[in-house]
């Protein structure tokens, strides 16, 4: 029988107890994937910090560090500048990255430090209760905006893709979706070039990723994917929005 499938060495044996139909444990496995094909598993850490992403240390098979809620980027520069050898990842959520974490990001990416981070953004604070995040969409109803999000009271999606593509400091900057298996390709295509420019010592790169939260959402998880087809994309456009490599060719 032709074997069509081969968990990843970077996963560990443990099964993903995320909800039904949430975008972590594709995202886990694509970059699990990356990581055995560029034969790098052994000078990988990854930084995780609170939220749903707290658990990848439960699941990626190679150096995991738990930080403080927001500080995966200034514990991500430390690491990488103290061990330069080392391929440094930040994996992080929307209500981390995008809130209380906004200092750390847009200062790690402006100084252009050496790092990848890839960016969940599923529009919600996923583990804390459904509550409307700086990307919920305009409308768009959580636990704190039960009539949907004004934008005259609680501001706008904050796109965190188009922020950080003004600075000078990063190398690649792009946003891709979980929707479609064409889009978990460009996913996963993603991810490889952002670890391949840390190689390459080209300096910060990120990928947002739009991901599905049902439950959060109240949606099912097929539903997940076509709100995102049809409520995000629009606000949250897909594509590369800096690639300093491809600007100088």
């Amino acid at each position: 029988m032709k074997k069509v499938f081969q968990r990843p060495v970077s996963l560990k044996q443990e099964p993903f107890r995320h909800c039904p139909g949430c975008g972590h444990s594709l995202i886990h496995r694509l970059i699990a994937e990356v990581i055995d094909t560029m034969g790098i598993r052994e000078k990988v850490i990854g930084i995780a910090p609170i939220g749903c992403a707290v658990f990848a240390y439960d699941y990626f098979n190679f150096d995991m560090l738990e930080v403080p809620h927001g500080r995966p980027p200034a514990a991500a520069t430390g690491l990488k500048r103290s061990l330069p050898d080392r391929i440094i990842f930040s994996y992080q959520g929307d209500g981390d990255l995008a809130a209380i974490g906004t200092a750390e990001i847009i200062h790690a990416a402006n100084s252009g430090e050496n790092i990848s981070v890839f960016f969940v953004n599923n529009a919600t604070y996923g583990m804390t209760g459904g509550q409307m995040a700086p990307t919920s969409l305009p409308g768009q109803k959580t636990s704190t905006t039960p009539s949907g999000r004004k934008r005259e009271t609680d501001g706008n999606p904050l796109r965190i893709a188009e922020l950080l593509a003004t600075l000078e400091g990063p190398s690649y900057i792009s946003r891709t979706s979980l929707d479609s298996y064409k889009n978990l390709v460009t996913t996963k295509k993603a991810i490889e070039t952002s670890f391949r420019y840390q190689m390459e010592e080209k300096g910060f790169s990120l990928v947002e990723i739009l991901s599905p939260c049902p439950v959060d959402w109240d949606l099912s998880p097929r539903d997940a994917l076509q709100w995102i087809r049809q409520k995000m994309i629009p606000i949250y456009p897909l594509g590369t929005f800096k690639d300093s490599c491809r600007e100088t060719q």
